[in-house]
């Protein structure tokens, strides 16, 4: 039987291998270079390493591969060009922490809108609070989405619970949504503007000084896409000049934030330091159940779940 050859991590080899099919040849490597040895005989590549530039090094190496499989839900970095190119199918992480980074919008938007942060602190300074710090219900409030991918369609379901008026924005416009290049004329109407877009050229810096100028003056800027979808010195410009009500970040550029950088200073400002998708035990889990699952569509020459768009970024 010819086998097919599968490179990846050792982090997922106790999750993988018991239940890998005998018609797989696992590779399972520790270190760059055991991945960079390794990666020329892959069929299949599961090359997650923290660094993105090790990683797309590593794919550029993978020259017979077949199948690419991710667990970050964001590409950019990785070489999608050339993998087009040699006809390689890529799956990403998609959905696999929407669930937790769903709840972490839900819970940046409370601590903005009852000041938690403040209670914190006074909890901190032992100091018993006579007032709220926060007086905003979520109820009632509107709030703009943007994207509508796994995670866009958990915040829409949480914030819906709380009596959020949620409109979304999508490339198919319907009822509760606006089409791409409609939001910008309709920022003033909201109190939240939520950011859960894929980083691809089209949006990058997709917020800047002349969508900050539109958002309401109590409006609270919410990303948990990629830093690079917002101008972010326009953004602490309007942050420092009380130009918006605040922001709830979890993505910034660069990552990790410098320690001397302004967002670090200002008190409507909130940073969360890309925690939401790691705000849960089940990642991994969920990673290799949903490869072992797409492992049998790959052997069967079924579609591929969730498939990326190599032209498209995501």
């Amino acid at each position: 039987m010819i086998k097919t050859r599968f490179v990846a991590a050792a982090l997922f080899r106790p999750l993988l291998e018991p239940h890998l099919p005998d018609w797989v040849e696992p590779h399972w490597f520790a270190t760059k270079q055991e991945a960079l040895e390794l990666a020329p005989l892959a069929d299949i590549g599961w090359f997650d390493v923290h660094d993105k530039k090790d990683m797309a090094a590593i794919i550029r190496a993978a020259t017979n591969l077949k199948w690419l499989n991710s667990i970050y839900a964001g590409v950019e970095g990785m070489p999608l060009a050339e993998l087009k190119q040699r006809g390689a199918k890529v799956t990403n992480g998609a959905g696999i922490n929407a669930i937790t980074i769903a709840e972490y919008v839900v819970m940046g938007m409370l601590t903005i809108a009852k000041g938690y942060r403040e209670v914190v602190h006074a909890q901190d300074r032992r100091e018993w609070l006579k007032e709220s710090p926060g007086k905003m219900e979520l109820y009632g409030s509107k709030a703009l989405l943007l994207g509508y991918g796994a995670i866009g369609k958990l915040i829409a379901e949480r914030l819906k619970a709380f009596n959020v008026d949620v409109t979304i924005v999508r490339r198919t416009p319907g009822p509760s949504s606006l089409a791409p290049d409609a939001w910008q004329a309709r920022l003033g109407e909201y109190d939240w503007v939520i950011l859960a877009v894929p980083a691809t050229p089209e949006t990058e810096e997709m917020i800047g000084a002349d969508e900050l100028a539109e958002m309401k003056e109590s409006a609270v800027l919410v990303n948990i896409a990629r830093g690079s979808v917002i101008d972010q010195d326009a953004l602490v410009k309007a942050l420092q000049d009380r130009q918006i009500g605040g922001a709830f970040l979890d993505v910034t550029t660069p990552e990790p934030l410098p320690v001397d950088h302004p967002l670090w200073q200002l008190d409507n400002c909130h940073i969360s330091m890309h925690l939401s998708g790691r705000a849960q035990d089940k990642m991994f889990a969920r990673a290799a159940e949903r490869f072992l699952e797409n492992l049998k569509r790959y052997h069967k020459g079924e579609k591929l779940e969730p498939l990326v768009n190599l032209d498209l970024g995501y």
